[in-house]
């Protein structure tokens, strides 16, 4: 059977214009509902980490006025579930990338300070898609392929059909003007092939085997893809 590896945020934070430390992690949704449709599809799954950090919940994506308490209790239960193999996630310079057929990389704003910026995802990008693999993200995920270069320097994903958290749903969020860069735009500036639909409505786009997510809504819906790829 297939095997992927997840790859999570260590960062607790996003730092911001004036230097304030917005509290963040990873999106609990962005997580949970991958995590059951691979679990469905009978598929083996990893965690890693930069520096094997035990990642850590954006409370946001737990708030009851936001998702409704029957779901709330249900996520804070799965998360509960799954706080030891949250406590002990791969290093992430550590994996041995022959062993999976798959990365996907869930989002919160934790990618946007650390995931943006690791040679380690980068250089995992590189060997899984051009090794034929499936390489997957949703929401701010996309941050984490930025660092994405090969060895002559270019791009891995210039000129690649994606998507990502817009920038028009950052404004809605309230974090846009504090932000030190919008994820939409640094992507379209790094040579993507951008689209995006309606704002915090699902919505996936899938390039060969790349499949990106824009917003947490669309986190089952790029799993499914994956799974798809996977067992085609």
């Amino acid at each position: 059977m297939p095997k992927i590896l997840i790859v999570l945020t260590g960062s607790d934070h996003w730092t911001l214009t004036d230097g304030t430390k917005h509290p963040t992690g990873f999106w609990a949704e962005e997580l949970l509902s991958p995590l059951q449709v691979f679990s469905d599809a009978g598929i083996d799954v990893d965690l890693a980490s930069p520096e094997g950090k035990t990642p850590v919940v954006d409370e946001g994506s737990l708030a009851p006025d936001t998702i409704g308490e029957e779901e709330s209790a249900k996520q804070h239960k799965a998360l509960d579930a799954l706080a030891g193999r949250l406590e002990s996630t791969l290093v992430l310079a550590d994996v041995d990338l022959d062993s999976y057929d798959a990365v996907f990389v869930p989002g919160g704003h934790g990618p946007m300070e650390d995931l943006a910026v690791s040679d380690d995802l980068g250089r995992i990008l590189v060997t899984m898609l051009d090794g034929g693999k499936v390489v997957s993200s949703v929401c701010h995920g996309p941050a984490g392929l930025l660092p994405a270069k090969r060895a002559d320097g270019s791009w891995l994903f210039a000129g690649r059909n994606l998507t990502a958290f817009t920038d028009a749903e950052e404004e809605q969020a309230g974090l846009a003007d504090k932000a030190p860069w919008l994820l939409e735009s640094r992507l379209r500036e790094a040579g993507a092939t951008f689209s995006s639909g309606e704002a915090w409505a699902p919505f996936v786009v899938v390039d060969d085997r790349l499949v990106t997510g824009q917003n947490p809504a669309s986190s089952t819906e790029a799993a499914h893809k994956v799974v798809g790829l996977l067992t085609s």
